[in-house]
């Protein structure tokens, strides 16, 4: 072996080592020791299971984990605790996002996203998860992402090497050919088909099989078209009932839930039928859509914020005029069933379509539920126990108890009276790990 190529063979593997070590370093550092113990001192904690405001609370944390909660009054204060006094705020369990896209740049709508690189996306996707997460957004599901960027992006957050929420992901979207989940951007003579598209069940069986093999932890499908696409209506149906079944009965049979994008009605009734896990969108639901959804207890997941965003900011940020228009159509039709679908007893979860707004403003959306129909409680409830509940997490994440996560925020102000308030989240803890402390005021 020449003394040159012994020379380059040395310095790769010192880097190599370094490397190694300089990850393990920066993961040792960003895990919480599983012996420290933490003492949060809650002056008023919201207990979303309960449905009741809790005074003068302590919750111990070991590790990444709650191992008790109960009153200052009578709680034991372990010998060497870290103390943290939120005496003079309201405590709640991380917020769950339960329809994001932390892979898409809300700047870079229509044409002027296809410059953008699926790597390029998935970097993009760093930034925008630190920011949900210093939101007080602890946990979200990711539902599409191209180039598997939300697969990385979900990895390199549980393995330390960035910040960011717990994460559920999709990969990609699936569905028709020329639908919502292709991209229609290109002329013919580019023969352009996106990754997600498969026609017919067993096409549709198939592509459920290569997302669970990269990655998948949930099942996306665009039952209908869609606001954001090109040449389709947006309350169109788009796959059938026999394929959506398909698709379901894979994805079940992996361990996989399935979310579907619908805004028309008959897409989104056919899509109950074949036992999606939640309607997305939901916005031109109807009557018999609302029984379906009550009977069978699929969630619906109703974006009601981003209508102000991308009629405000959308021309700026690239959106298509077609797709302003469909936005005017159906904007307001969708926050009027969604308190149609409340009163009808829906399950509702908390969800906003991140990445067509900014991401970090997810809390905006706590208002419109509340102007259409929630209580302040009820809407705290849709992105926490019961968003816990549609992700399948309710053992780890939603709430405030002794053996779940250490996911914890607090806001400076009573979300009870003013719901807005918890769009500044003064307080931010992920599995026991102090990610933001800003002072009251």
């Amino acid at each position: 072996m020449s003394k040159v190529l012994q020379k380059k063979l040395r310095s790769r593997f010192q880097l190599a080592a370094c490397a190694l070590l300089l990850g393990t370093a920066f993961s040792h550092a960003a895990a919480p020791d599983e012996q420290s113990i933490t003492v949060i001192k809650a002056g008023k904690l919201v207990d979303v299971e309960s449905a009741r405001v809790l005074i003068d609370q302590l919750i111990v944390i070991q590790g990444e984990r709650i191992v008790s909660v109960g009153p200052a009054a009578t709680e034991k204060l372990p010998a060497g605790a870290k103390i943290i006094d939120l005496s003079a705020a309201t405590v709640l369990p991380g917020l769950i996002d339960s329809h994001t896209h932390l892979t898409s740049n809300p700047h870079e709508h229509g044409y002027s996203g296809l410059a953008t690189s699926s790597v390029r996306a998935a970097l993009y996707g760093v930034r925008a998860a630190r920011d949900t997460l210093n939101a007080g957004f602890t946990t979200v599901r990711n539902v599409g992402a191209d180039g598997f960027g939300d697969v990385a992006l979900r990895d390199a957050i549980n393995d330390g090497d960035t910040p960011g929420p717990r994460m559920l992901v999709s990969a990609y979207a699936i569905g028709i050919k020329g639908g919502h989940c292709d991209n229609n951007l290109l002329p013919a003579e580019y023969n352009d088909v996106g990754r997600g598209v498969a026609d017919g069940p067993w096409a549709a069986r198939a592509k459920v099989r290569e997302m669970v093999k990269y990655g998948a932890d949930v099942i996306k499908i665009c039952a209908t078209g869609g606001v954001l696409s090109k040449g389709d209506a947006a309350g169109a149906q788009q796959y059938t009932l026999e394929e959506m079944q398909a698709i379901v009965a894979e994805a079940h049979k992996l361990g996989r839930k399935v979310a579907a994008h619908a805004h028309g009605a008959s897409g989104i009734n056919d899509a109950i039928r074949a036992g999606v896990d939640s309607v997305e969108h939901a916005s031109l639901i109807d009557a018999e859509g609302i029984k379906l959804a009550r009977e069978k207890g699929t969630w619906l997941v109703m974006d009601i914020y981003n209508d102000d965003y991308i009629l405000s900011e959308g021309e700026k940020a690239g959106f298509l005029p077609e797709s302003l228009l469909k936005e005017k159509e159906i904007g307001q039709q969708q926050r009027d069933n969604f308190r149609k679908a409340l009163e009808g007893g829906d399950h509702m979860a908390f969800g906003t379509d991140a990445g067509v707004y900014p991401h970090g403003d997810n809390a905006r959306q706590f208002f419109y539920m509340v102007k259409y129909g929630m209580t302040p409680m009820q809407a705290i409830q849709a992105a926490t126990i019961s968003a816990a509940d549609l992700l399948g997490m309710k053992k780890d994440v939603g709430s405030i108890k002794a053996g779940k996560y250490a996911d914890i925020i607090a806001v400076f102000a009573d979300p009870l009276a003013d719901v807005g308030s918890l769009t500044k989240v003064g307080f931010v803890m992920k599995g026991g790990q102090l990610v933001k402390m800003a002072k009251p005021g």
